[in-house]
């Protein structure tokens, strides 16, 4: 059975509690060997770290995710420095820009857009530099976002290398990553039967720019689209991934876990 990693799960999600043993067993017969769990505040990141001591095949990424930010100290950085020091953190994140739940989406106003906007770029470039100064790469969060995004990661890009997670924009936008020295990953959208130019991006992007993940408990692949989703469902995003690369089972193992072993460190 070739081996795939999950390179984006959020094991700590009250969705997994009590079940975290049963999760990675099912992983691990499905051929997933590693589980990164990923931060998205100070709580959910000491958390994955705990859940990386205690279980060989998960590692922990710590940060602030932007939509998850009240509350968050004015500097992010001093606390995630110190999980960071932890044996098998392997980046920082994840971090990054979201305008799809801006205030006004939820009945507020333009200024108070502005003044999460602005909070959330602070948060992004502490991140960003933390990361730098203790040699990770991040886990990027997008959406809606991607121009303000790369506008703030751009300077950071000759020291950090981005994981754009979840990626669901075209092959120019793809490009654009590839040529800063980062990497795009691929969710269970690959195989939703809209998805079609997830699937373009996809067979555009070269073989060692590009990585895969669950995003669990979101985003189910076909067969389980609306369901919970889980770690050990890499394999059927494996298999459409596979298919539009036109590429063995094998090949995709190999590429995509040295791709990931070269983004993370340590693992």
């Amino acid at each position: 059975m070739p081996e795939f990693f999950d390179t984006h799960a959020h094991l700590t999600f009250p969705d997994f509690e009590k079940e975290i043993e049963a999760i990675i067993v099912r992983a691990t017969k499905s051929g997933i060997t590693r589980i990164i769990s990923i931060g998205t505040d100070l709580e959910s990141s000491r958390a994955a770290v705990e859940l990386a001591a205690n279980h060989e095949a998960v590692y922990a990424v710590v940060g602030w995710h932007p939509n998850d930010l009240d509350g968050s100290p004015e500097d992010v950085r001093p606390g995630l420095r110190e999980l960071a020091s932890q044996p098998k953190v392997v980046a920082i994140g994840e971090t990054g820009i979201d305008h799809y739940r801006l205030p006004s989406s939820r009945g507020g106003s333009e200024e108070e857009d502005e003044i999460w906007k602005d909070r959330q770029i602070r948060a992004f470039k502490q991140q960003l530099e933390l990361a730098a100064d203790l040699g990770l790469n991040a886990v990027i969060h997008t959406r809606a976002s991607l121009e303000p995004t790369l506008e703030i990661f751009e300077p950071y890009a000759d020291r950090v290398r981005g994981q754009f997670h979840c990626f669901v924009d075209g092959s120019e936008q793809m490009e654009r990553i590839v040529a800063l020295g980062s990497l795009v990953s691929f969710t269970g959208i690959l195989t939703f039967k809209n998805a079609t130019e997830v699937r373009e991006t996809l067979a555009a992007t070269p073989m060692d720019a590009f990585m895969l993940e669950t995003d669990s408990p979101f985003l189910a692949p076909v067969p389980w689209r609306g369901k919970r989703c889980q770690p050990a469902y890499v394999k059927e995003i494996a298999e459409q991934a596979a298919a539009v690369k036109k590429c063995s089972m094998e090949a995709l193992s190999e590429s995509t876990c040295q791709t990931a072993r070269s983004f993370f460190r340590g693992l």
